[in-house]
C-alpha cells in the first residue's frame, strides 16, 4: 500500500475524498467537547433563572412584608410583650431587612424609619423593669426562647454594624447619624446583661451565658464586627471638623464611643472563673482587634481624647499582647502577607505592620493628654508583653523594609486624603499616609516615645526588678516571666535601624542621643559583650599594668601635649613615627628597672593577646543575641565618641576606663577585618556599618593621642594578610570593577580591607603600596602611549627666577592630570639670560621645592601657621580675597600631587584638619585642640561649667577675621538672637566646632583636594591617616640613618667610599646632634628628613662631589687647610665637597655652610 493511503480511513463512500485517522479522532473530540459545553451552559442558565425567580419571589415578599408591618407597628401602638416583640416586630423586621440591606448594600429612606421604630421599640422594651415585657428576658426562658433571642440579637448586631459602616457622616447625612445612634446604643445594651432592668440575681447565669455567647460571636472574625468598626473609624478625622453641629459632635461622639465598647467587649469578658472557657474566643478577638483596628493609620488620632484611656488599660492593652504573642508565628505570617500584597500593589504605601507598630507604642506610653512626646508606660502595661510583641513587629518592617534597610516607599510623597479612603482591608484600595497635614505630625512622630529617657528607664527597671525577683524566687516552681537586658538591646536595635530607614537625612540621632546619655545603659551592654568575648580576662593584671601607664602617661592630656611642643617642635614627628614603630620617646624617661618603658613590654607582647578568638570569623557563626548586642553597643558608642571630649575620653576616663577602650578597640578591629576579608552579607550590613564607624573613630583618637598599642592594630592582619604587590594590584583591578559598596561580592576582600583597615598594614607596608599603586598608574599610561619619563613630548616650561610663582601658575594650572608627565623646566636668571644646566629631574624638583617655599610661606597670604605649638599649615580664611586666591590653592593642591606622585620630598605638614578633609573624613570637636588649643579649652570650660551659662553672655554667633576687619557669622539661622543656655550649650559647642573645623575651611580644602586628585587617587591617601600624609609629604624621622645613607651614597668628581675625605665626612656626621644632621640633609636636598622607605629610594641619589682645591705643601705643614666651603646643588642631590685634609676643618667648615645656608649654586 502506498505510504500516504496507509493513515486513512475509507467513509464507503459518504464522501469522494477520504480524512486521515487523527483527522477523525480530532473532530469526534471537538464534537464531544461542544456537547458538554452546550449541556453546561443550560444548567446553568437554569440555575440562573430559578436563583432570579426565587429573587423576585423574596423581593415581593419582603416589600409586602414591610408594608403589613409598618402597618401593624403604626396601628397597634401599644405595649409589646417580649414574645410579641420577638414574633411580630423582629421575625418579619429581620427577614425583610436582611434582604434589602443584602439587596441595595445600603439604607433606604424608608427602611431607615423602619429600623428607627424598631430600635425605639427594643430600647423602650429592655429599660422596662416588668420581665414580661423586657425583650432581653428571653435568655431566663426556656432553651428554645434562648436561641430564638441569641439569634435575634445576632442579627440585630449585624445590622447595627451594617448601618454604622452604611450611613453617610457628612452634613447632607445628618439625619442618618440618630439613626446610627439608636442602633450602638442597642448593640451595646445587647452586650451588657447589667443593662437589662428585668434581670434578677437569680438570673444573672443565664444572662452572663446569653451575653458570652453574643460577645464570642462579635469576637469572632466571620461575624465582621472588627472589619466595620475599622471602616468607620477610618472615615472619622484625625482633628474633628471646627464648627460641626453640636448634635452631629454628641452624636458622633457617641458612636465612636459605641464601637469602641464592642470591640473593647471580649477582653472585658474573660472567664473570672478560672474555667478555661473562652481562651480561644479572647485569641480572636486579640488578633481582629489587632489586624483591623491597630493597623488603622493614625488610629489614636482618630479617636476623641477621652476614649483613650480605655484603649491603655491593661485589661485591654495587656490581654491583647499576651494573647498576640501565643500566636505571634501565625500573626507574622499573615501581616507579612498583607504587606507584600499592599507594597506590591502600591509602592508609596506605608505597610500596615508599622502603624500597628506606631499605634501600639503609642497606646503604651501616650499619657492621659494624648501626648505623643510621653515615654512613661501605661499603668498595670505588661511590659515583658509589650517589649516582645514590638519587637516581632519591628522585625516585620525591616523586612518589608527591604534589602540593606532600603524603604520601598518614599516617605515624603505620600500624602493624606482622609476624607476620601475607601474599604481598608481592600488590598490596594487604602493610600496610607505617612503626613498628617492637620495634625502637622510625621510617622517618626508616633515613634518619639522611645526617644525617651523615661522610657528606657522604665525597662531597665523592670529588668533589675525582675532579676531580682528571679533571684529570690530560685526554688520556687512559678518564677516571673524572664526579662533580660538582652531584651532591652533588641528592642532598641530595631528602633534605630527603623528610624535609620525612616529618616535619611536626621536618621536614628533621636534614639542614639537618648541611648548615648542614659547613665550605666552603654557599661552594661559592654559587660555583657566583655564576659562573652573576653572569657577569664576582664581582670587581667598584666593588661591593667599596662593600662595603669597608659593612665598616668595620658594624664592631664592638654598640658602635657603643650609641654611636649614647647620642648620640642620637632618630637611631634618623633612621636608619629614612633606610633607605628612601637617606640615612644615621651616614656624613654620613664624606664622601669629592667630599663623597658610600659609601652616598649606592651610591644614585646604576642600580636595574637590583641586577636579576639571569638570574632575571627567576623560576624559568622555570631549567634543572634551577641549579633544584636554588637550592633546596638556600636551605634551608640560611635555616636557617643562624636561629642566625647579628650578630658573625658583620656582624664575622666568616662564611659570607660582606657584598658577597657583597648578590649573594645580589639574587639572592633578583629571583627570588621574579619568581616570584610570574608564579604559582608546582606544580614551583617548593618552591624557592619555601625562598627566600621566606631572602630574609625578609636582609630583617629588613638592616632592623635596613643592609648592603644601598635600592635593592637596590626593584630588581625598578623596570620593571613596579603602581600603588599598582590594587594595593591587586586585593589586596583577591583576598584574598577566591582561595584561600590558591594562588600559582598567575594572578590573584593583585598579591595575592602585597603579601604576599610588599611592599617592592619605596617606604615612601611602602606607607603610601599602607594609607591607600586604610582608605578602601576605609570605602566598604564606608558602602555596608553604617554610619556612618563623625560625626554621628547615632556612639557616643557620656563620659569623666571624672579616669578617663579606666578609663571608655575600660568604655565601648569590648566594642564591638570597631564601634569602627571615629566616637567623640563628652563630657568630664566633675575638678569633675564637663561641659566646653564640641563634638566634630568632636578631642575623639576627645585622648581617644585621653590614654588612650595614661596607659596606656603605665612608672608605670601594663602596659608597660615596653626596657633597650636606645632606651627602646621592651614588654609588662611582670607585667601578668598586675594587675587586668584582659590585657583592658586588649588594649584597648590597639584604641586603636592605632583611632588607625592614623583616622591620628592617637601619640608612641609599641614594641620591635621586639613588633612582630615583632604582624606575626605569630617572633623569633630576633639580635633579642634589641634587646630586652636586656646578656643578648645575655652569650649570646654563653657561644657563643663557648673553654673548658669546665660551668665556668659554667648549666641550663635562666631567672629570671623579677615584682612584686619572682623564679620559676624551665624552658626545658624538666626543664632544672633539665640541665647546659649544651659540646655542648648552642648549645640553650641558643636556648632563651633564644625564651623571652625568644617565650614570654615570647606572651600578651600575643597580647592585643594581637586589639585591634589588629578594626580593622586583618594583612595591611594586613604591608605594613611593625618599623621602619616604628612610623613608622606615630608619623610621620616627628625634623623637620619647614617648607615643607610652611607650605604646609598654616589661618589662623583674623584671621590670613592675609600678617600680621605670622604672618610672624615662621615666621622665628622657621626658626631653631630641630630639636628645638625637634620640640617645637613635639608642643605643637600632641601628637604630635612629622609624618605620612608629609605635612602634607596631617594630620587636622585645622595651624592658626594669631589671639589679640587690645592693648598701649598708647606702651608698644610703649617697647620693651613682648604679655606673654600662646601657647596650644593639641591636640584640634584649633590654635596660638593672640597679636599679638607683635616677633621676639625671639615667640621667647621661644614658646619658654618649648613647654618648659614650659603653655598647654593646650580651645575
Amino acid at each position: 500500500m502506498d505510504e500516504p493511503r496507509k493513515h486513512q480511513v475509507s467513509l464507503r463512500g459518504a464522501s469522494a475524498k477520504e480524512i486521515s485517522r487523527d483527522a477523525l479522532l480530532a473532530k469526534v473530540s471537538q464534537e464531544r467537547e461542544l456537547r458538554n459545553f452546550t449541556r453546561r451552559a443550560t444548567s446553568a442558565a437554569l440555575f440562573l433563572q430559578r436563583v432570579w425567580r426565587r429573587h423576585r419571589a423574596v423581593k415581593v415578599v419582603s416589600m409586602q412584608l414591610q408594608q403589613q408591618w409598618l402597618a401593624e407597628m403604626n396601628q397597634n401602638a401599644i405595649c409589646w410583650n417580649k414574645m410579641q416583640i420577638s414574633r411580630i416586630v423582629l421575625r418579619p423586621f429581620i427577614f425583610f431587612m436582611t434582604f434589602l440591606s443584602t439587596r441595595y448594600q445600603r439604607i433606604e429612606t424608608r427602611e431607615e424609619d423602619c429600623v428607627k421604630l424598631c430600635f425605639r421599640v427594643l430600647l423602650e422594651s429592655i429599660n422596662s423593669t416588668d420581665p414580661n415585657e423586657n425583650f432581653c428576658s428571653l435568655v431566663t426562658g426556656t432553651t428554645e426562647e434562648r436561641k430564638i433571642w441569641i439569634y435575634q440579637s445576632k442579627k440585630l448586631i449585624l445590622l447595627c454594624l451594617l448601618i454604622l459602616v452604611e450611613v453617610d457622616y457628612t452634613d447632607r447625612g445628618l439625619q442618618d447619624v440618630g439613626v446610627v445612634s439608636l442602633g450602638m446604643r442597642l448593640a451595646v445594651l445587647l452586650t451588657d446583661w447589667k443593662g437589662w432592668k428585668s434581670i434578677t440575681e437569680r438570673d444573672t447565669q443565664y444572662a452572663d451565658a446569653a451575653v458570652k455567647n453574643l460577645i464570642w460571636f462579635i469576637a469572632n472574625k466571620e461575624s465582621g464586627t472588627y472589619n466595620s468598626i475599622r471602616r468607620y473609624i477610618w472615615k472619622l478625622d484625625p482633628v474633628p471638623t471646627q464648627g460641626a453641629s453640636s448634635c452631629r459632635t454628641d452624636d458622633r461622639f457617641l458612636i465612636t464611643a459605641s464601637a469602641l465598647t464592642l470591640a473593647l467587649r471580649p477582653f472585658h469578658f474573660r472567664d473570672t472563673a478560672g474555667t478555661g472557657s473562652g481562651v480561644l474566643e479572647l485569641q480572636h478577638a486579640a488578633e481582629n482587634y489587632f489586624f483591623f483596628l491597630l493597623t488603622i493609620p493614625w488610629f489614636s488620632e482618630r479617636l476623641p481624647m477621652v476614649l483613650l484611656p480605655a484603649l491603655k488599660h491593661k485589661s485591654v492593652l495587656s490581654s491583647c499582647l499576651r494573647s498576640l504573642l501565643i500566636s505571634k508565628d501565625r500573626i507574622s505570617k499573615e501581616i507579612s502577607e498583607m504587606d507584600r500584597l499592599e507594597i506590591h500593589l502600591q509602592s508609596k504605601k506605608m505597610p500596615q505592620v508599622a502603624w500597628a507598630l506606631a499605634n501600639i507604642i503609642f497606646l503604651a506610653t501616650s499619657s492621659d493628654d494624648g501626648a505623643v512626646s510621653s515615654g512613661k508606660f501605661a499603668p498595670g502595661l505588661d511590659l515583658v508583653a509589650y517589649v516582645r510583641f514590638v519587637i516581632i513587629l519591628a522585625e516585620n518592617l525591616l523586612a518589608c523594609f527591604g534589602k540593606d534597610g532600603q524603604v520601598r516607599f518614599r516617605n515624603q510623597e505620600i500624602q493624606v486624603d482622609v476624607d476620601n479612603q475607601v474599604d481598608p482591608i481592600g488590598m490596594g484600595l487604602l493610600e496610607s499616609e505617612t503626613t498628617c497635614e492637620s495634625l502637622k505630625m510625621s510617622y517618626t512622630d508616633l515613634l518619639k516615645p522611645v526617644c525617651q529617657q523615661s522610657h528606657l528607664l522604665g525597662l531597665l527597671n523592670l529588668e533589675k526588678d525582675i532579676s531580682g525577683r528571679m533571684t529570690d524566687t530560685h526554688q520556687s516552681s512559678e518564677a516571673p516571666m524572664s526579662f533580660e537586658l538582652l531584651d532591652v538591646a533588641y528592642y532598641y536595635s530595631c528602633m534605630i535601624r527603623i528610624f535609620s530607614a525612616l529618616n535619611p537625612v536626621l536618621g536614628s540621632l533621636p534614639v542614639l542621643n537618648m541611648l548615648s546619655f542614659t547613665p550605666g545603659f552603654l557599661s552594661k551592654l559592654w559587660e555583657v559583650l566583655e564576659r562573652s568575648l573576653f572569657p577569664g580576662r576582664s581582670h587581667d593584671a598584666k593588661d591593667n599594668s599596662f593600662g595603669n601607664d597608659i593612665s598616668k602617661s595620658k594624664d592631664d592630656v592638654s598640658q602635657r601635649k603643650q609641654k611636649w611642643c614647647a620642648k620640642d617642635r620637632g618630637n611631634k614627628w618623633v612621636n608619629v613615627l614612633h606610633k607605628f614603630s612601637g617606640n615612644s620617646p615621651t616614656e624613654s624617661s620613664k624606664m622601669n628597672s629592667t630599663g623597658k618603658s610600659s609601652f616598649d613590654r606592651i610591644r614585646d607582647q604576642s600580636s595574637s593577646v590583641w586577636d579576639v578568638e571569638a570574632l575571627r570569623r567576623g560576624p559568622v557563626g555570631l549567634s543572634k543575641d551577641m549579633h544584636c548586642l554588637l550592633h546596638l553597643f556600636c551605634a551608640i558608642y560611635s555616636h557617643l565618641l562624636l561629642v566625647l571630649d579628650d578630658i573625658e575620653f583620656y582624664e575622666k576616663q568616662v564611659p570607660f576606663t582606657l584598658e577597657q577602650q583597648r578590649k573594645i578597640s580589639s574587639m572592633l578591629n578583629t571583627l570588621v577585618y574579619n568581616a570584610v576579608s570574608g564579604g559582608v552579607s546582606p544580614h551583617n550590613r548593618t552591624l557592619m556599618d555601625s562598627a566600621i564607624q566606631c572602630l574609625h573613630l578609636l582609630y583617629e583618637r588613638d592616632c592623635r593621642h596613643q592609648f592603644c598599642p601598635p600592635a593592637l592594630w596590626l593584630s588581625p592582619g598578623e596570620r593571613n594578610r596579603l602581600p603588599i604587590a598582590v594587594a595593591a594590584r587586586t585593589h586596583e583591578v577591583l576598584s574598577a570593577t566591582v561595584i561600590p559598596d558591594d562588600a559582598s561580592a567575594p572578590s573584593s576582600m583585598a579591595a575592602s580591607v585597603i579601604t576599610l583597615t588599611p592599617h592592619v598594614f605596617p606604615f612601611e607596608e602602606r607607603v610601599e603600596m602607594f609607591r607600586e599603586f604610582i608605578n602601576m598608574d605609570k605602566e598604564s599610561r606608558r602602555m596608553a602611549g604617554e610619556v612618563v619619563g623625560p625626554g621628547p613630548g615632556s612639557v616643557e616650561i620656563i620659569i623666571r627666577r624672579g616669578h617663579i610663582v606666578e609663571d608655575g601658575f600660568q604655565q601648569l594650572n590648566a594642564l591638570g592630570s597631564r601634569l602627571k608627565s615629566s616637567i623640563h623646566v628652563s630657568f630664566i636668571s633675575e638678569s633675564g639670560l637663561p641659566e646653564a644646566g640641563l634638566d634630568y629631574g632636578g631642575l623639576s624638583k627645585e622648581f617644585l621645592t621653590d614654588i612650595a617655599k614661596a607659596v606656603f610661606s605665612p608672608e605670601y597670604g594663602l596659608f597660615s601657621q596653626s596657633s597650636s605649638s606645632d606651627r602646621l599649615l592651614i588654609p588662611n580664611t582670607a585667601a578668598r580675597f586675594l587675587e586668584n586666591g582659590i585657583q592658586m590653592i588649588e594649584f597648590l593642591g597639584r604641586v603636592v600631587g605632583k611632588a607625592l606622585y614623583e616622591g620628592i620630598l617637601l619640608d612641609y605638614s599641614f594641620s591635621h584638619v586639613f588633612v582630615q578633609k583632604l582624606l575626605g573624613r569630617y572633623s569633630f570637636l576633639d580635633e579642634l585642640s589641634t587646630l586652636d588649643p586656646e578656643l578648645y579649652r575655652n569650649l570646654m570650660y563653657v561644657k563643663h561649667y557648673d553654673g548658669d551659662v546665660k551668665e556668659l553672655s554667648l549666641d550663635f554667633t562666631a567672629t570671623e577675621e579677615s584682612l584686619g576687619k572682623r564679620h559676624l557669622v551665624e552658626l545658624k539661622p538666626g543664632g544672633k538672637d539665640i541665647c546659649v543656655t544651659s540646655e542648648n550649650k552642648l549645640q553650641y559647642i558643636h556648632a563651633v566646632a564644625d564651623y571652625k573645623l568644617n565650614r570654615q575651611i570647606l572651600p578651600f580644602s575643597n580647592a585643594f583636594c581637586r589639585g591634589l586628585t588629578d594626580l593622586v587617587s583618594p583612595s591611594w591617601l586613604r591608605l594613611f591617616n593625618a599623621s602619616e600624609f604628612n610623613q608622606l609629604l615630608s619623610g621620616g624621622n627628625h634623623d637620619i640613618d647614617i648607615g643607610d645613607l652611607r650605604k646609598n651614597t654616589r661618589y662623583t668628581g674623584g671621590y670613592t667610599e675609600g678617600s680621605r675625605t670622604v672618610k672624615l665626612f662621615w666621622e665628622v656626621v657621626a658626631g653631630f646632634e641630630a639636628i645638625e644632621r637634620c640640617m645637613l640633609l635639608k642643605f643637600v636636598t632641601s628637604c630635612s628628613r629622609g624618605p620612608l622607605l629609605g635612602f634607596k629610594h631617594l630620587q636622585p641619589a645622595f651624592t658626594i662631589h669631589k671639589v679640587v682645591c690645592d693648598v701649598p705643601f708647606l702651608a698644610t705643614l703649617g697647620g693651613q687647610d682648604v679655606d673654600r666651603l662646601p657647596s650644593a646643588s639641591t636640584c640634584y642631590n649633590t654635596l660638593k665637597l672640597p679636599t679638607y685634609k683635616r677633621l676639625g676643618t671639615l667640621r667647621e667648615k661644614l658646619l658654618y655652610a649648613i647654618n648659614s645656608n650659603a653655598g647654593f649654586e646650580l651645575s
